[in-house]
């Protein structure tokens, strides 16, 4: 989920830009230090949008710089349990797919994709069904539920996002499309 957050943070100025200690500076080095950064209690930041306040500057020993507290809006991408997502599928593979969800992937393991048994096909990167010819492949939209989820704070491309597409109204969008026309059929002629 994509959430406006208030937060608050140290940067540091380096000397040559001492004379300028502006909300355009500080933005900039916000962005350097935390966009694309995980973190257990906002997510990801996206984007430092505004920044509100910038403190008193601090001097450190053995440090060239000064030290600022400022406090900024930002832009976070937080996945949270049990939440519905919209993807599109980045890569196949023999054991699942990964669905670019926002900022991070998650995990679609062959096993929560479909009822039916899905074979890996190597040389046109999909998987395919072999009862009712469907395939999921690399640029399909997908609908899923987030599952699990751990969050590495250090290096942010190796968290966890774990997906399900297996209750109804979940799964590639093509195979939602003909659900719904199937029950919609099914509701006209009284089955």
């Amino acid at each position: 989920m994509y959430k406006r957050v208030r937060l608050r943070d140290t940067v540091e100025v380096p000397p040559e830009h001492l004379a300028d200690v502006t909300p355009g500076r500080i933005k900039r080095l916000l962005q350097d230090k935390l966009e694309g950064r995980m973190d257990e209690d906002v997510g990801s930041v996206v984007s430092v949008i505004e920044v509100q306040d910038i403190g008193e500057g601090a001097v450190l020993p053995n440090q060239p710089g000064v030290y600022y507290e400022a406090e900024f809006d930002a832009l976070t991408f937080d996945p949270q349990m049990q939440e519905v997502v919209d993807g599109e599928v980045v890569e196949v593979v023999n054991f699942g797919a990964f669905v670019g969800i926002g900022p991070v992937d998650g995990l679609l393991h062959v096993s929560q994709i479909s009822d039916e048994y899905l074979a890996y096909d190597e040389e046109n990167q999909q998987l395919a069904s072999r009862d009712s010819n469907d395939t999921l492949t690399v640029g399909d939209a997908v609908r899923a539920r987030i599952v699990t989820k751990s969050i590495d704070e250090r290096n942010p491309r190796d968290s966890k996002i774990g997906l399900t597409a297996k209750q109804v109204g979940l799964g590639k969008h093509g195979w939602l499309e003909a659900e719904r026309q199937e029950r919609k059929s099914e509701a006209t002629t009284g089955e």
